[in-house]
């Protein structure tokens, strides 16, 4: 399979763009191009494309770049708004604008925008690549040791690798998570199976592959750093900029941000520090490699690195003093030892401290997600486990560290330079090595070693303890930001030129205009520049209260899991399908699941729920968006994702008001971000995402309705102005949605 795959080569290292700036002429111009001549001519995507330029324009002083907010109703067309103004300054200044999402789903979605930039597909391939982490491509080493473990047990299942090589000859970037993978086959397999295909644990040898040559990653990657339009994900940009470029060390110049309510989510977990089981765990694995009998394909350390300091005596003790050191770290059954008292290591016994806080202290009932308490301060016995802790994870850090001085000293070795692949290889296991000894490890010691001292004004400690259906899961030590904007726009957005921050839901319509954007711009952390973005704001073209009904209502017990069933129930079968049912807890969505899917089954509707089918987010949402009458039960990952045009969405329902959860990082934020308002705003905005979800084109017509009679008043400005708002009882309510979706029904 692997033979007929195109080898990369290395280009020529790309020069410095230049400083030709877009004017906003120039962007309509081009946004007609796009469209061609044929199309209706949209005087909001026009001015959309035409405020964006700003962001385009060459900086005047280092540090200050031409950053832009822009919110763009629902039916703008923003995508090709910024298109047009980004592909122009990539041309003239023969640079690279990152385009950044929030989901990979949505950069799908936008690279097939592209396809009007470039309708050549030769063309498009030399100019746009759709940039992943190494963790979403196949990993032909691992498919080939899949392989071979298959051969070698004749009884084994094997169909499946040969489907799978069937689509490694086929695909076009190997990308197997919201790529050209099929979702059909991702089901029939299996998720964990596919997931192993890919390198999740660091484990790459780089060079030293077989297949280095013909390796996805590093393809996409070269790709990358020669295209005009780069299309990422908000998780890849802000890890990126947290350690420093990854892989390809770049550091883009050009931003556009879509989807820039996100940004705060993705900088929180970009940012911050998490010293838990499962990334001791996971850390151990990587250095150890597997530890059971099995055939497991987990490469440590000595089987990555062995043949790099063979011959080398500093070289080869230092990597024994890592594999000694790595055993401090939680092995195999930590979790259940924890849970019982009983963690029998260093760190599993200071997890066992931690778990007991959280048991004694959490004073919040456990919502299915797990339990939190703060940090401070610590019971009896929890700082002196954490400086031993300290003190075993540094001595693990000095290790590390003295294999990559082995490693460096060979490769700067002037009398016997390595060969190039040579070179690339150690230089690459240099720079893994440094990360995780002087990133990872250098946090978790300093975050241990803090729990002595009091807190800091701009970060929070706090400790958790998560559960997965039912069971727990981790426990873990947390630091986060309490404003993860610091750290996007000090990272982030000041070492670039230019960047557009957008997303139809920037602003909160219950403040004044000066508010609603400061607002904004602390939700997206460009407050911490130096200067002040420029704003615009284009509404959407949709007559909203024509071809929208907004409905509440007020019989429905909010705890009462059988009436909660019934009255979904009642309104997919009113609505004839096309439904998204929303919930904001994981519990209450299996309960209607059961109760409901015989029900409606029985009238034809197809029921789809996500944590309930055995199928990814994207798989759901497709179907979902090609069966029209069928009906989906999903969480705040469908609320952001769907993007469903037409009949195939045409009914909302809300179980609850979408309340932020009040936990320990939201009573530290609450300061920061507004005081008493902070909750409104944050449910508003989730109110005007998901609303903005039910109409994405002129014909479409959609109802919304709400099951919380509890939703206050001063919630109801996420909606736009003139959209009726009835307070009904259920039965008024099915009736009202029958009738208003009825496609031959006179609605008034």
């Amino acid at each position: 399979m692997w033979i007929g795959l195109e080898e990369w080569s290395e280009p020529a290292p790309a020069p410095p763009p230049g400083n030709q700036p877009v004017g906003p002429e120039e962007a309509r111009s081009r946004l007609v191009e796009l469209l061609g001549a044929a199309a209706e001519r949209r005087p909001e995507q026009s001015d959309y494309a035409a405020a964006v330029t700003p962001a385009f324009a060459p900086r005047d002083q280092p540090d200050q770049p031409r950053a832009v907010l822009a919110e763009a109703g629902t039916g703008v067309g923003k995508t090709l708004g910024y298109i047009a103004a980004a592909s122009l300054w990539a041309e003239k200044n023969r640079g690279s604008v990152w385009i950044s999402t929030y989901t990979r789903n949505l950069q799908t979605q936008i690279a097939g925008e592209l396809d009007r930039l470039y309708p050549d597909p030769a063309l498009k391939r030399r100019n746009v690549v759709i940039r992943k982490g190494r963790e979403n491509f196949l990993c032909l080493l691992n498919y080939e040791d899949a392989l071979g473990a298959a051969m070698g047990r004749p009884g084994r299942p094997a169909g499946h690798l040969g489907l799978i090589a069937r689509w490694i000859a086929a695909s076009e970037a190997g990308d197997i998570v919201a790529g050209d993978f099929p979702g059909w086959l991702g089901e029939l397999i299996g998720r964990g199976r596919i997931g192993w295909l890919a390198d999740r644990r660091g484990e790459c040898i780089h060079s030293a592959c077989p297949h280095f040559r013909r390796c996805f990653v590093e393809k996409n990657i070269r790709q990358a750093r020669q295209a005009h339009i780069v299309v990422a994900n908000h998780a890849l940009v802000m890890a990126q900029a947290a350690l420093g470029g990854l892989d390809d060390a770049t550091i883009p110049t050009r931003y556009v941000f879509d989807e820039g309510h996100h940004l705060l989510d993705a900088a929180d977990s970009a940012f911050s520090v998490r010293l838990s089981g499962q990334e001791g765990r996971e850390l151990r694995r990587w250095i150890v490699g597997a530890e059971t009998g099995g055939r497991s394909r987990a490469r440590g350390l000595r089987r990555r690195i062995g043949d790099l300091v063979e011959g080398d005596d500093n070289g080869a003790k230092a990597l024994l003093d890592v594999l000694a050191a790595a055993r401090v770290l939680p092995g195999n059954g930590w979790a259940q030892r924890v849970a019982e008292a009983r963690g029998h290591q260093g760190f599993e016994r200071f997890l066992v401290q931690v778990r007991q806080q959280v048991l004694a202290r959490a004073v919040l009932a456990d919502s299915g997600y797990g339990l939190q308490a703060e940090a401070r301060p610590p019971i009896e016995g929890l700082v002196e486990a954490a400086v031993w802790l300290a003190e075993s994870l540094e001595r693990l850090a000095a290790a590390m560290l003295k294999v990559s001085e082995a490693l460096r000293a060979r490769l700067e070795d002037p009398d016997d330079p390595p060969e190039p692949s040579l070179r690339q290889r150690l230089d690459a296991t240099i720079r893994s090595l440094d990360r995780r000894a002087g990133l990872q490890l250098a946090a978790w010691s300093r975050l241990l070693r803090d729990l002595l001292e009091g807190p800091r004004a701009d970060t929070i400690e706090w400790f958790a303890i998560d559960r997965t259906d039912g069971l727990e899961s981790d426990v873990a030590v947390n630091r986060n930001w309490v404003d993860p904007g610091i750290p996007f726009a000090a990272l982030v957005a000041q070492p670039a030129h230019g960047l557009v921050v957008t997303s139809a839901t920037l602003t909160d319509d219950a403040a004044d205009p000066e508010q609603a954007w400061r607002g904004a711009e602390a939700g997206t952390g460009l407050r911490h520049l130096p200067v002040s973005p420029d704003a615009a704001r284009i509404a959407s073209p949709f007559d909203y209260p024509a071809q929208t009904r907004i409905l509440m209502v007020t019989d429905v017990p909010r705890d009462d899991i059988g009436q909660l069933a019934a009255a979904y129930a009642s309104l997919f079968v009113a609505a004839r399908g096309g439904a998204l049912g929303l919930f904001t807890a994981i519990a209450r969505l299996r309960a209607v699941h059961q109760r409901i899917a015989p029900a409606l089954e029985a009238r034809g509707l197809m029921l789809l729920a996500q944590h309930v089918d055995a199928m990814s987010t994207a798989t759901l949402v497709d179907i979902f968006r090609a069966e029209e009458d069928s009906c989906l039960l999903g969480t705040d990952a469908v609320r952001d994702g769907v993007d469903v045009p037409g009949r195939a969405l045409r009914l909302i329902v809300f179980d609850r008001v979408p309340w932020p959860r009040p936990d320990v990082l939201h009573r530290a934020r609450k300061p920061v971000f507004g005081g008493p308002q902070y909750a409104d705003r944050i449910a508003r905005l989730r109110l005007r995402q998901a609303y903005g979800r039910l109409i994405r084109r002129a014909d479409d017509r959609g109802v919304f309705v709400i099951l919380d009679r509890a939703l206050p008043s001063r919630l109801l400005s996420a909606f736009p102005n003139g959209v009726a708002i009835a307070r009904l009882p259920l039965a008024e309510a099915a009736e009202t949605t029958s009738r208003f979706l009825d496609p031959t029904a006179d609605t008034p």
